[in-house]
Order: structure tokens, then C-alpha cells, then sequence
């Protein structure tokens, strides 16, 4: 019994084990170990991928119901561990230049990383609180691991208090819900709901169910739980941030749908209009809020609390069409984001970063590949057609349509349109305003590649988009059994 549940968690064992292994050669070698124990790091994450994508994966529940393996599970896995890898990869020059070479960093996201993997496949409102503080408590310390610098231990302080503060609202919810329904467990949540035929919900129920929707809503950053995410994103090390905006969202966002799927599928009259607002909300902050920004980081934190209630409108249509579009959505979501955040890196202008929106002005110029390449994920972001992110809002849209969601859909069509703006500006001033001051050069062959390749997913998806679309369908319909 032990050895069937231990094959079915093999991935996460492998990067436990792996983890462990490489926190104890920086223990031994210290910190001339960082760039090996960064390099181990992002082949361990790679091992994983290839654990879960290659071999067929029995569809199974293991530890007596806490986890549960399934295709949806596994796609997003493989989501959040590209974002993973990607961010160490885009870390490693940044670390040693900014005088934060210290092997704690990689091994802390591969810490964060099993958390979010833990996560996934959380089926217990236990192991689903485990998974998130192993991840929440990791990425507290990566947000201020510039110690030094007054602006990073800001970011770690506030995500610390008020992700406490977001995991104190979702116990509070937890013990409601164990208290009404008698078990922590998913199946029996579910069961309980079936044996009622949706009659006679109790009222404190449905106030564990809203705090835990709360707690949530923290983790993607969605309105009126988002106030962290700008602070943190600016201030955090912005491979730090890049990591923020890809993985993390990732895993809380599989988190909360099989949360309200799964154990509270029979609820959706309830928890609809609650992801009905929050969606609303999040687009229409998410729209207005960036356009004053002048810091390209903070831009980038409220285009993700946006790009969130875009997602959120899969959720709220409560179909498989829905989360099949949510899946393909943030597929394409990890790629811009990851691309824009390789470009943000390589703002350096003699040898210090900057984050100002003005100082991209005449990049175009100074560097066209580069300008060429924030310009891709600038109109991807933008929703404009044929690239990437056109499509991620199209399936979105379409299944709202199809739940007769209706004034989701329009609003999400209008503050695409508003959005569009400060999108659109960024590209306004690369290519048609005089150079400012010119980036250094080179970039790094690593930078090269990750803008190369999510370049020419963003640019050319549009070409052979079935490989994404039917692995999407083929996870969201894992989580609506016959």
C-alpha cells in the first residue's frame, strides 16, 4: 500500500529528496557553491517535468485521500516547474551582480516549488493548508532575500503580515467547513453535499465556504485581496518577481479550482456570484489602476491582478469548457509573462537596474531584438490577434458565452480595450519617441534563449494551437468524471 502511494508521488519525492540533498551541499561548500547548486536546481526541476510528463500516470488517490493524481493535476504541474526553472535560469546572473549569491536562494524555490506541486494535488482541506504554507513560507523569504535593501525587506514584511493574515481567513474557513460537514476530506465534502440534494445548506457553511474563497483570492491576488501584489512586485529582486507572477499564480489558481469543483460543485449557485465579482472586480482594477504607472514592475503587478479576472471567468462559468479555458489561458500567460520579465532583466544602464516605463523610450533603436521582443508580449498582453494572448481571451470568452455569462464577457472585452492603453504606450515609446540613455550590453545567452523561445510560442501559437488546446480539454475533463 505504502510503495503504490509513494510510486504515486514520485515527482514531488524525487524534488524533496533533491532539495534536502542540494540544501546540504551549500551547507558544506558555502556560498562558491551557488551557481552548481543553481544549476542542479534546474536540472532537479527538469527531472520532474519529465517524471510527470513521460510515463503514463495512473489516475490515483494516495495517503488514505489526501492527494489525488489526475490529469488536470499534472498539466499544471508541468506549468508551474517551467515557470520554476526559468525564473533560477533568469536568477543567475542577477544574483551574483546584485550581491545576493547565497545557495539558499535556488534551494528556496525549490522548497516553494514541491509547496505549489503539493498544492495541485491537495484532495484534503489538510494537505491543501500544508502545501500552501510550504510554498507561502519559502516565498516570504526569496521576497526580502535582498536584506540590504530597504525597498526588498518591505515586500518580504508586507507579504508576510498580510499572507498570514490570508492563511488565518482560510483555517477560520477550513474549521467551518470541517465543523458543518464533519470530515477535511474532499470525496466526503462532496458526498455530504450529494446526500442533502442542495437542500437545507447550512448558513455557517456557506460563511466557511466564503472565507475560503477569500483565502484564495489572496493567493491569486485578486481584488479586493490583491493589495500586496504591487508593493511586493516592486520591491522583491525581479527575478523574484518574475517567479511571483508565473508559478505561484499557477498552482493557487488549480488550487482554487479544484477547490470549488471538486468538493463544492454542488454549491455553484453560491460561490458563483462570489467569482462573479471577484472576476468583475479584478479586470476593472486591474485595467485602470496601471495606467499612472510609471515603474514597469508595478505595470506588471496590476496587468496580473487583471490577467487573473480574465481567468477567473472560466471559474465563474462553472463548465468544462470554462476550465478547459482557463487552462490554456494560463499556458499562455506563464510564456508572455516569463518573456516580459527576461526583457525587464535586461533593463541595465550602467551596470545598476532600472525600472522606469520612460526608459524604454527609442529601444527600437538602441536594441531592435529586444524591442522586437517586449513589443510581441506587449500586443500578446494587449489581447490583439494573431498572438498568443488574443486566443487565451478568446476561449475565455466563449465559454462565458456559453454559461450565459454575458456581462462578464462584455466587461472583459472592455477592459481589454482600456488595458490596451498602457500596453500600447510601452510600444508607443520603444519605437516612435527619441532614445533615452541605451540598455548595457550583452544580455547573456540565457536571456537570449528564454526571450527566443517564448518569442516564438507568443508569436507563432496561433500556427499549431492544438497540442495546448486538447491537452487543456483533456485536464479539465479529468475533474467532470462522465
Amino acid at each position: 500500500m505504502i510503495s503504490a502511494d509513494l510510486m504515486a508521488v514520485l515527482p514531488e519525492l524525487f524534488l524533496a529528496c533533491a532539495a534536502i540533498g542540494l540544501l546540504m551541499l551549500g551547507v558544506f561548500r558555502g556560498n562558491s557553491a551557488t551557481q552548481l547548486v543553481s544549476t542542479l536546481s534546474v536540472v532537479t526541476l527538469i527531472v520532474t517535468f519529465a517524471l510527470i510528463a513521460l510515463p503514463p500516470r495512473p489516475e490515483t488517490v494516495a495517503f488514505g485521500g489526501l492527494l489525488t493524481m489526475d490529469g488536470f493535476g499534472d498539466f499544471m504541474k508541468l506549468l508551474v516547474l517551467i515557470g520554476s526553472g526559468v525564473s533560477i535560469v533568469m536568477a543567475q546572473r542577477y544574483i551574483q551582480r546584485e550581491d545576493m549569491n547565497r545557495f539558499e536562494f535556488p534551494v528556496l524555490m525549490l522548497f516553494a516549488t514541491l509547496g505549489m506541486m503539493a498544492m495541485i494535488s491537495a484532495n484534503d482541506l489538510i494537505s491543501l493548508y500544508m502545501g500552501l504554507e510550504l510554498q507561502s513560507l519559502s516565498l516570504y523569504v526569496v521576497a526580502a532575500f535582498r536584506r540590504d535593501n530597504l525597498r526588498s525587506s518591505e515586500a518580504g514584511l508586507k507579504y508576510f503580515v498580510l499572507g498570514a493574515l490570508s492563511s488565518g481567513m482560510l483555517l477560520y474557513g477550513s474549521s467551518m467547513i470541517y465543523g458543518f460537514t464533519g470530515t477535511t476530506n474532499f470525496d466526503g465534502i462532496a458526498q455530504t453535499f450529494a446526500a442533502s440534494a442542495g437542500n437545507d445548506i447550512p448558513i455557517g457553511l456557506i460563511v466557511g465556504l466564503v472565507f475560503l474563497c477569500a483565502g484564495l483570492a489572496f493567493k491569486v491576488s485578486a481584488v479586493p485581496f490583491h493589495m500586496w501584489t504591487p508593493d511586493v512586485y516592486e520591491g522583491a529582486p525581479t527575478p523574484v518577481t518574475a517567479f511571483f507572477a508565473t508559478a505561484p499564480k499557477i498552482a493557487a489558481m488549480a488550487l482554487f479550482i479544484r477547490v470549488l469543483m471538486e468538493p463544492f460543485g454542488g454549491l455553484i449557485d453560491q460561490w458563483q456570484q462570489i467569482v462573479f465579482f471577484v472576476s468583475a472586480a479584478s479586470m476593472i482594477l486591474g485595467a485602470f489602476a496601471a495606467i499612472n504607472q510609471s515603474n514597469i514592475k508595478r505595470l506588471m503587478a496590476y496587468s496580473s491582478i487583471g490577467h487573473i479576472g480574465y481567468a477567473l471567468i472560466g471559474l465563474a462559468s462553472g463548465t468544462e469548457q470554462g476550465i478547459s479555458g482557463i487552462v490554456i489561458y494560463l499556458t499562455i500567460y506563464v510564456f508572455m509573462n516569463l518573456g516580459t520579465f527576461a526583457c525587464i532583466l535586461c533593463m541595465r544602464q550602467k551596470d545598476r537596474m532600472v525600472e522606469g516605463i520612460d526608459d524604454l523610450k527609442g529601444l527600437s533603436k538602441t536594441q531592435p531584438m529586444m524591442a522586437l521582443a517586449l513589443a510581441i508580449f506587449m500586443f500578446s498582453m494587449a489581447g490583439i490577434p494573431p498572438l498568443a494572448g488574443f486566443f487565451g481571451k478568446l476561449y475565455i470568452f466563449l465559454a462565458a458565452i456559453e454559461a450565459q455569462l454575458y456581462i462578464l464577457a462584455v466587461l472583459g472585452v472592455l477592459t481589454s480595450v482600456v488595458g490596451a492603453f498602457y500596453y500600447l504606450r510601452i510600444i508607443k515609446l520603444m519605437y516612435f519617441d527619441e532614445p533615452a540613455e541605451s540598455f548595457d550590453r550583452p544580455i547573456g545567452r540565457e536571456m537570449t534563449a528564454v526571450l527566443i523561445i517564448t518569442g516564438v510560442f507568443t508569436l507563432l501559437f496561433f500556427v499549431a494551437p492544438g497540442p495546448v488546446v486538447d491537452s487543456a480539454a483533456a485536464a479539465a475533463a479529468t475533474l467532470f468524471p462522465g
